[in-house]
């Protein structure tokens, strides 16, 4: 299994998006505790397991193809979230941008992924970045897709 380090931002100020690629997400929860997702990502499909924790936890990823996709995504719980997602280079990083769509919208995360705790510890996030609510459950999609 893989590891994920992350922290997630609200945003504060907007950047100009029209200069940067995206990709357009689709994503529903078949179980949230753990966490076990299927997402399309453009034209690629896949389920997730993530483990416990908020900024590090445990994720693997399985390839799924378009039929077995359809069919789980009809299983999730709650509702499907729709959002694209920005990539923006920042120093040394990608920043991930996801602005919802449907009734999540205006809700806009900012996501930046590490290799370790202390790279993550130490980040400082550009000025347009507001409040960090990496350990804010409210924020996971998984919840998103519940409330």
């Amino acid at each position: 299994m893989g590891k994920e380090i992350e922290r997630k931002f609200k945003v504060k100020v907007m950047p100009d998006l029209n200069k940067y690629p995206f990709k357009c997400l689709e994503q529903g929860y078949l179980n949230t505790h753990p966490v076990v997702r299927v997402r399309k990502e453009d034209d690629e499909y896949y389920m997730t397991y993530k483990g416990k924790g908020h900024i590090e936890r445990e994720e693997y990823n399985l390839p799924l193809n378009k039929e077995s996709y359809e069919h789980l995504i009809k299983k999730a719980d709650g509702r499907i979230i729709s959002k694209k997602r920005y990539l923006i280079p920042y120093d040394k990083y990608t920043i991930e941008l996801d602005v919802f769509e449907n009734d999540l919208a205006p809700l806009v995360i900012a996501e930046v992924e590490f290799e370790s705790m202390e790279e993550a510890e130490s980040f400082v996030s550009p000025d347009w970045f507001g409040e960090d609510v990496s350990k804010d459950k409210n924020y996971t999609n998984a919840h998103l897709a519940l409330s």
